[in-house]
């Protein structure tokens, strides 16, 4: 065993399950274990990967750390013997991955794995990929069962080798695993209190306009709630105003959410693909409508000619009153994922909107009282002096909308989606408001 120190940096994903256990608190597990004989270089980094691949287990999350020891191989053991004692190996689609990246494979290995990060944010990768860049590379690692966990542990060490992402914080409380399971005790007007005390630096905490909590999970899983924000202070101070059950540990992340990093700028429909996230500007082509299940639907064109189908599915509440008010003509901007050939719109820029008319028949120029209709294509007649016209009239109406950006609510906010406070223009949120 070398005496020297050594960086060392360890990627894991894939451990849990859709009925329980956490990535992330796997990883908050492993940095407070290894912390007695290791020194944590940084706070380690939680990624989100592409949101719309059907076979990850929840949040498609992959977590990283950076520390510095004596003896790797100890390290790399204990890592590996975690994961397999405490993923659920069980799971039909929890299929773990462990990478581990050492201080003198840093510089050759950094652009690789920088570009495997990003495009595992907005493209689809296969597992054999994963595993030969692994060989590639020279990295030792650990595949379980089908290994598709490899892709965002490799993912995740590309993150912390790349410094030039885009980055928010997320303080996570675990709870006490005796737990595990049962419904979570936090006092919801905590959460409320930890808002208004950090809003804007923290988001998405609690959703104003539809009067709920976002930021306690519903699953079995470890995590006792989640609090986002701009920096660590933020989210600090947020979580110092929670009031809830005993927390058993805590780890604050540096991680992608919110920052629109899974979406692709395309000039045409033609260049979407299923899969993949997407910025689209295109122009209404049907009148929206709200189908079962009050999915609200309608069809956006582009300057082709081509036509895709845009969602503003239920989840989204109040969001549906907005894409409602469109009509045939208005030119938009749509961000969101693309799946089974809809769109499922996180956020939407109004650029221009149509005149909207009420066709009504026209009055009598001689009595002012409203002509009724001759018969079909015989036009309209005044019943009381006869007066003929061949013409409707058509009043404008004022539109209930204006030029914009309007969001999703948080209840409804993916984990990727940039929020609109952060935006760094004068396109100002009119919808929905806090």
């Amino acid at each position: 065993m070398s005496s020297e120190h050594t960086k060392l940096i360890i990627g894991i994903d894939d451990t849990d399950s859709r009925e329980g256990m956490c990535t992330t608190y796997l990883c908050a597990l492993l940095r407070d274990d290894l912390s007695s004989f290791v020194q944590v270089i940084s706070e380690p980094i939680l990624v989100r990967l592409n949101p719309t691949i059907p076979y990850k287990t929840r949040g498609n999350a992959s977590v990283a750390l950076f520390l510095e020891c004596r003896d790797s191989q100890k390290v790399i053991d204990l890592v590996i013997d975690t994961v397999a004692s405490m993923a659920c190996l069980d799971g039909e689609n929890t299929n773990p991955g462990v990478v581990f990246v050492i201080e003198e494979q840093f510089g050759n290995v950094k652009n690789k794995l920088s570009s495997f990060f990003r495009r595992a944010v907005k493209d689809v990768i296969t597992i054999d990929e994963a595993k030969e860049l692994s060989s590639e590379l020279d990295l030792k690692f650990r595949a379980f069962k089908n290994g598709r966990g490899l892709i965002g542990a490799l993912s995740a060490c590309g993150a912390m080798l790349d410094p030039d992402w885009d980055h928010t914080y997320e303080y996570l409380a675990y709870r006490e695993k005796e737990v595990w399971g049962t419904k979570r005790e936090v006092e919801e007007l905590s959460l409320f209190e930890a808002d208004r005390q950090t809003y804007p630096d923290t988001w998405d905490t609690v959703d104003h306009v539809n009067n709920i909590t976002v930021c306690v999970p519903h699953s079995g899983d470890p995590v006792l709630y989640g609090i986002r924000g701009k920096d660590i202070s933020s989210v600090e101070k947020a979580a110092s105003f929670v009031i809830s059950e005993p927390v058993e540990r805590m780890c604050i992340y540096r991680t992608n959410q919110g920052t629109d990093m899974h979406l692709i700028h395309v000039s045409g429909i033609s260049e979407i693909k299923e899969m993949h996230s997407y910025i689209l500007e295109g122009e209404v082509f049907s009148e929206p409508a709200t189908i079962r299940g009050g999915h609200t639907i309608f069809s956006l064109k582009d300057s082709a000619g081509n036509l895709i189908d845009c969602a503003a599915f239920e989840p989204t509440k109040n969001f549906r009153e907005l894409v409602r008010k469109l009509i045939p003509g208005d030119r938009i901007v749509v961000y969101g994922s693309v799946t089974e050939n809809t769109l499922n719109i996180e956020k939407i820029k109004l650029l221009e909107l149509v005149k909207a008319y009420e066709i009504r028949n026209p009055l009598c120029p001689s009595c002012g009282k409203r002509m009724k209709s001759a018969g079909s294509g015989q036009g309209y007649r005044c019943k009381k002096c006869g007066t003929r016209s061949e013409f409707t009239e058509n009043k404008e109406l004022k539109r209930d909308v204006l030029p914009g950006f309007y969001e999703v609510p948080p209840c409804a906010r993916r984990h990727l989606a940039k929020q609109l406070l952060r935006f760094e223009n004068d396109d100002l949120p009119i919808y929905p408001g806090r």
